[in-house]
């Protein structure tokens, strides 16, 4: 895994050994920030579920502002570190190292992202529940872009009704990226 653009390109993340984590593969990476490109110089990035940190670094090594970084596995989190560090993206990057649901209760009220990336364990329902907290909560405003990876088959159809339209997905073979932002949002002709 390596980081695709930007003032880190080219350098190679560290991984964990076995199956704790899934790190998405550098041509779905690329795929995805094609997409996000425009929207990420400047922006404050959250990434949940961050096994190793490749989605936020990549955000970072591209012009985020910030990345926030949240990841309960002590060991994954200590290879987000060393690639921060690596990277030396690491003076704009918060970690938490802690459950997905403790870190937005904690964040809450400090600041609202532009984008929040997240990556659960597949079909667990993790994504249902973090999009429930979002709804209600000052971390995701109205401009906002919401980035679930799941599988093929995850169903989103319950988002409408906590407030979500889902604007676009990416279907690859064995997974996909669902885009998803505030219901009535006003589009820009």
């Amino acid at each position: 895994m390596r980081v695709i653009a930007g003032s880190a390109r080219s350098l190679k993340l560290k991984t964990l050994d076995g199956m704790d984590t899934r790190p998405t593969t550098d041509r779905i990476k690329e795929t995805l920030f094609n997409i996000i490109n425009p929207s990420i110089y400047g922006s404050i990035f959250l990434d949940l579920f961050s096994g190793s940190g490749g989605i936020g670094i990549e955000a970072l090594s591209r012009g985020a502002k910030e990345a926030v970084f949240v990841e309960n596995n002590p060991k994954a989190m200590a290879c987000v570190k060393d690639n921060l560090k690596f990277t030396r993206l690491d003076q704009r990057a918060v970690t938490l190292t802690t459950d997905v649901m403790d870190a937005l209760y904690r964040l809450e009220g400090d600041k609202a992202f532009d984008i929040i990336f997240m990556d659960p364990p597949y079909d667990r329902g993790f994504e249902r529940r973090v999009l429930e907290y979002l709804s209600g909560s000052e971390l995701a405003y109205e401009d906002t872009l919401i980035i679930v990876e799941a599988s093929k088959d995850a169903d989103f159809s319950y988002a409408e009704e906590l407030g979500f339209d889902v604007i676009r997905e990416k279907v690859y073979k064995t997974n996909k990226h669902v885009f998803i932002e505030r219901a009535g949002k006003e589009e820009i002709c």
